[in-house]
């Protein structure tokens, strides 16, 4: 199976099976002496590891990452990273029912399609385990960042469960890490708590909207035409398991909006930089920041592992009805908020580094 690689300078390969001995992802193009340890990145993991409430799959895995090259003396070499993540609590049983069917929903009938062979245990490499190795890269961009640019911060929220929308005249940063769905309105996520908790019971399922958001990242970052700052995040966003849509900053609401509307105008700020009236944009113009907070949202399907008897066929090609069991996310937009930051942080540095490499300092000078 190719392209299990993404990135152009920091280039992020990842491997493993969700019910395989291990998982994780080979990172080159690392800078040298980004300072790092294995402390760093379990950080990260701790925050998309599941079994950590009612709310995601109790599957219960420690997500322990192991960095077995490219650091010396806490340090980065310069050469692969390669980061390793054992899985320690498959129930490769819970899948026996579904050897020779397909789960509507999934990527089951597609992959037989294409290559003849499944692994059905979980779903083998379709599966949403696999972004653990994606939150482990996103680990060690996040500390390149850190020593590269310091002032960036990537945060990433849901702003939506199924039909319920955050209030943003509520929207609180601190909010975000006080309660299990990310969400920066502390109402909203009581009433979530609340709604979700009747879906899981009925073994049901829901999709989300999260939003990902970058402050402090310079103007510059990005290339017109094929190196498109959004195109990247775009299609990084779209690589997660379960996304079915992406957009930047107003996004698909622009389409409504005039021309008057929809432009962010520009004025000199008493620092002498410039500064804009609005970020309908989300932070980048013609694929190149602009400065402002660069703005990615992106929609995650219901998960498709449901109670509910669903009708499919067997590789026979017999017609015959399904019932998923295992363990399972009831929204698993969840856990997608910690794979979002990643994304965006490899994206980040990843466009930070193809800058410095051709342009260096910005050659564009204002007032």
């Amino acid at each position: 199976m190719s392209l299990n690689t993404f990135g152009h300078l920091f280039r992020v390969t990842t491997w493993g099976e969700s019910h395989g001995p291990a998982l994780g992802a080979t990172v080159d193009g690392c800078p040298p002496g980004v300072p790092i340890d294995a402390g760093m990145i379990q950080h990260w993991l701790d925050r998309r590891k599941p079994g950590q409430n009612k709310y995601t799959t109790q599957r219960r895995e420690p997500d322990e990452v192991k960095i077995l090259s490219g650091v010396f003396e806490g340090q980065t070499t310069g050469t692969p990273v390669q980061l390793m993540i054992e899985n320690t609590d498959q129930r490769s049983k819970d899948y026996s029912d579904i050897m020779e069917k397909f789960r509507p929903g999934h990527a089951d009938i597609t992959y037989w399609q294409k290559y003849g062979i499944r692994d059905y245990r979980g779903g083998g490499r379709s599966s949403a385990r696999e972004t653990a190795a994606r939150v482990a890269a996103g680990g060690l961009a996040r500390e390149a960042i850190k020593a590269l640019l310091p002032g960036v911060q990537i945060t990433g929220y849901m702003t939506q469960m199924g039909p319920h929308q955050i209030d943003r005249e509520r929207f609180d940063w601190d909010e975000i890490e006080n309660n299990p769905f990310w969400v920066p309105d502390a109402k909203a996520a009581a009433d979530w708590a609340e709604y979700l908790d009747g879906l899981r019971k009925s073994g049901e399922s829901v999709g989300a909207i999260i939003e990902v958001v970058a402050r402090g990242v310079p103007a510059g970052l990005g290339a017109p035409i094929y190196g498109k700052l959004d195109t990247d995040l775009a299609a990084a966003m779209m690589s997660i398991n379960a996304v079915k849509g992406v957009e930047i900053g107003e996004g698909m609401a622009s389409a409504m909006l005039t021309g008057t509307e929809n432009a962010d105008e520009i004025y000199m700020g008493n620092d002498g930089k410039p500064k804009f009236s609005s970020n309908h944009a989300g932070g980048i113009l013609g694929g190149i920041s602009t400065g402002q907070d660069v703005v990615v949202r992106f929609a995650v399907k219901p998960t498709s592992s449901i109670l509910s008897t669903r009708k499919t066929i067997t590789k026979s090609g017999q017609e015959t009805e399904i019932i998923t069991k295992g363990r399972h996310d009831p929204c698993v937009g969840i856990r997608a908020v910690p794979v979002g930051e990643a994304m965006m942080a490899c994206v980040i540095l990843d466009h930070l580094l193809l800058h410095r490499g051709q342009i260096g300092e910005n050659r564009g000078k204002i007032g």
